[in-house]
């Protein structure tokens, strides 16, 4: 009798017999498969022998693992270099502890940071040149390096309390947006030379203190005292009510910076990044805009040039 028990799709064996149609069967050999592995995860992939030989090779360069002593701490700085090393020293920067490659005793400026280390009570750790590359990431380092401690920077207040004890009326430098830690630190510098009480940064898209800024103050760091507050914006309004006058440096501004009166005065001098200059809210703040004449080819001055001509000129008008 015909029927369609010869049709092998349809057999059933009970329930845990083969299941009906090919759909199944199909399902059940995939269970407990995950999905694909990536090629260079997969030991006979020839992407995974890639991988594992670049990683080899990684493993190579980057040589054997510090020693635990040369360990830098979290949020400490390295400051490497000759002259930065010395000059730093020099001006009294806290530092912790002096790294030194063999060797190196005869020059006049790595003796004076063994004098200052020994004299501080600062350890000395001989180091190896490869050691001293990865330590301060392939950085130039002449064979000397210093381990500084996280900067402490200083309360709003005390900027204006420093003003109170000199025979000169208050100056602070403020900048707005200055992101690269060279312009900072010679901003920093120029305030040193021209009597800033001190300098106050955003803490938000502002550089801070770090080794890079360190290095380009050459030691200006350690005399200059740096605020940092949340709102830029309301500490510019709180110095005005302590009697501050706010210039802010714009190429657009009224008045060239070498015109005005600003002798008789405590003042803030805003200084905005190259390329967007100051903001809208801080530039609002302001209560007057000057400018720094330049030739007409050029745009903008960089904003660490700018702001020690402008300490220049007000300086200038102070001695007078």
């Amino acid at each position: 009798m015909a029927g369609h028990f010869g049709r092998p799709g349809a057999i059933r064996k009970g329930k845990k017999g083969v299941k009906v149609g090919s759909g199944g069967q199909r399902r059940a050999a995939l269970e407990g498969k995950g999905p694909t592995p990536k090629a260079e995860d997969r030991t006979y992939h020839p992407a995974y022998k890639r991988k594992k030989a670049a990683e080899a090779a990684a493993a190579k360069a980057a040589g054997p693992k510090l020693r635990g002593v040369l360990r830098i701490p979290s949020g400490h700085e390295l400051i490497a270099g000759r002259n930065p090393v010395a000059e730093a020293v020099s001006s009294g920067i806290p530092y912790v502890r002096v790294f030194l490659v063999g060797a190196l005793a005869n020059d006049e400026r790595v003796a004076t940071v063994i004098r200052n280390a020994t004299a501080d009570g600062v350890p000395m750790l001989e180091v190896t040149r490869s050691e001293l590359d990865r330590m301060t990431d392939g950085a130039v380092h002449q064979g000397v390096a210093i381990e500084v401690p996280p900067y402490e920077y200083v309360e709003l207040d005390e900027l204006v309390d420093a003003a109170r004890f000199s025979f000169r009326k208050g100056l602070i430098v403020a900048l707005d947006s200055i992101t690269d830690p060279h312009n900072f630190g010679a901003v920093v510098r120029s305030a040193s030379a021209f009597h800033v009480d001190g300098v106050l940064i955003p803490e938000r898209r502002s550089a801070s203190v770090n080794a890079t800024a360190w290095k380009v103050s050459a030691g200006a760091l350690a005399r200059v005292p740096i605020a940092r507050e949340k709102n830029l914006v309301r500490a510019l309004e709180e110095l005005k009510e302590q009697g501050y006058f706010v210039v802010g440096l714009a190429g657009e501004g009224s008045q060239a910076i070498g015109e005005l009166d600003l002798a008789d005065m405590p003042l803030v001098l805003v200084t905005g990044s190259e390329g967007k200059g100051l903001s809208r809210l801080v530039r609002d703040t302001c209560d007057v805009l000057a400018a720094i004449p330049i030739a007409s080819q050029m745009e903008s001055l960089n904003a660490a040039v700018a702001t020690g001509i402008a300490l220049y000129q007000i300086d200038q008008k102070r001695s007078a």
